[in-house]
């Protein structure tokens, strides 16, 4: 073990680990979620991007010497690689407005540089978690920007799911073209209408709340990088200022810049709230098109019967054969969990108080998970579900229009109602499937 000291006390802590006393005191204190840092393998690329960045603007604006700037940013390299990625272990949901997971980060950083020069674990000499490796940056701005660039990169997955399931779903309106149902309002039987022309619906809508997504998502390419804490830039030189984000969207790759007014970019998150309506409008929607798929599915002989979806596994353990829509009933209870999610970040946002959010990290992670369970669950949907749902072909079949015939003759039959001229018929149109 070695001994760390600050200005609360000592803690030791097994000699060979990268992090240090302030990792050490959030894992003891801060920790109840099981959900780590390390569990969040872009989120850490992210912020080691960030630190990156900072290291070669802090190196120009000669805020850094050029020895020290280039072992933190071999560092930076290295862990981004993928090295010692088992080091990330405050709990992502802890308070203190992230500071947690930016001491986690500089504290790793600093040992894996100093390692360069010789120096055992927790020397922090000559380089230091918090006056070098995190020199003319806070938490505030350093996980503010990290939860955003994250978030842009998580998204790119999420789109490519929901474009192949728009694709797909259109692809079934137009292969049910030809097949004529009925449509119902309040479920009740209304008029006559394509079975494609319902599926082109549910395509219709899912490429609109992809189309919303992608603008709430371009808002979130504004950054307060530099602004430090409350958005004031105090402890950031202003030619650290002048190039960090240049230097951030250079090793990211994405076309940042700064939010328009820094205070108000520590002050609200409404921009992450704004896409996590999104994601849940989405949800909502979803909920809504599983629904009508195990509704049109219903039976096989006392429900809808319209459509069959593919069987995928046994659906009873009491009742031999019998297949339940078990992925449209996953997909629902996905979405359950993204509207849990926007809770919590709506939550976030209405109880940040004054000149600084400290809640908008726990908004970041829950929008990750979010686009995470959806991003898994989209393609089970459209490749289990939607490409093999097919037209059950005994309802559309040409004896099932002689049916209808034949229940139409049933009507103005005296022998097929009861109750005077004014009565229903005996038999429904599921009834005289079910007898033929």
């Amino acid at each position: 073990m070695r001994v760390e000291e600050d200005a609360i006390g000592k803690v030791a802590i097994p000699k060979e680990e990268l992090y240090g006393i302030n990792t050490v005191r959030t894992i003891e204190n801060l920790s109840f979620s099981n959900r780590t840092l390390q569990q969040y393998p872009l989120y850490v690329k992210a912020l080691l991007i960030v630190k990156k960045s900072a290291v070669a603007a802090n190196v120009e604006a000669k805020v850094l010497s050029k020895e020290v700037g280039e072992q933190i940013s071999s560092a930076c390299n290295q862990l981004l690689s993928g090295a010692n990625g088992d080091q990330f272990l405050i709990d992502v949901l802890h308070g203190g407005g992230g500071i947690g997971t930016n001491m986690n980060v500089n504290e790793v950083i600093a040992n894996f540089a100093n390692a360069a020069f010789g120096v055992e674990k927790g020397g922090y000499t000559p380089i230091h978690p918090t006056e070098h490796v995190n020199a003319s940056q806070s938490t505030s701005d350093v996980c503010h920007t990290a939860i955003r660039m994250v978030i842009i990169s998580s998204f790119q997955l999420l789109r490519q799911e929901m474009n192949d399931l728009i694709d797909k779903v259109a692809f079934k309106a137009s292969e049910f073209g030809d097949i004529t149902t009925i449509s119902r309002t309040c479920l009740q039987d209304a008029m006559r209408v394509g079975l494609g022309e319902k599926f082109s619906g549910y395509a219709a809508m899912l490429e609109r709340r992809l189309k919303h997504m992608e603008k709430s998502v371009e808002q979130l390419h504004a950054i307060n990088l530099g602004g430090t804490v409350i958005g004031s830039g105090v402890g950031a030189s202003d030619s650290y200022r002048d190039v960090i984000v240049m230097k951030l969207s250079e090793a990211s790759g994405l076309l940042l810049h700064h939010r328009e007014n820094l205070f108000d970019a520590a002050q609200n998150m409404d921009d992450l709230a704004d896409l996590s309506s999104e994601l849940k409008q989405l949800a909502s929607c979803l909920i809504k098109f599983a629904k009508d798929l195990r509704l049109l599915s219903s039976g096989p002989e006392a429900g809808f019967g319209e459509i069959v979806l593919p069987a995928v596994q046994a659906g009873s353990s009491f009742f031999p054969g019998k297949i339940n829509p078990v992925i449209p009933e996953t997909l629902i209870q996905c979405c359950f969990q993204v509207l849990g999610c926007d809770r919590v970040v709506q939550a976030a946002l209405e109880h940040g108080e004054l000149d600084l959010n400290v809640f908008e990290g726990a908004a970041g992670v829950n929008i990750l998970d979010a686009m995470n369970m959806l991003s898994i669950m989209l393609p089970k949907f459209t490749m289990l579900c939607i490409n093999g749902t097919t037209v059950n072909g005994g309802v559309f079949s040409i004896s099932g229009l002689l049916m209808v015939i034949a229940c139409i003759a049933t009507y103005f039959s005296p022998l097929g109602k009861i109750g005077g001229a004014n009565a229903k018929p005996i038999l429904s149109f599921k009834n005289w499937l079910q007898s033929l």
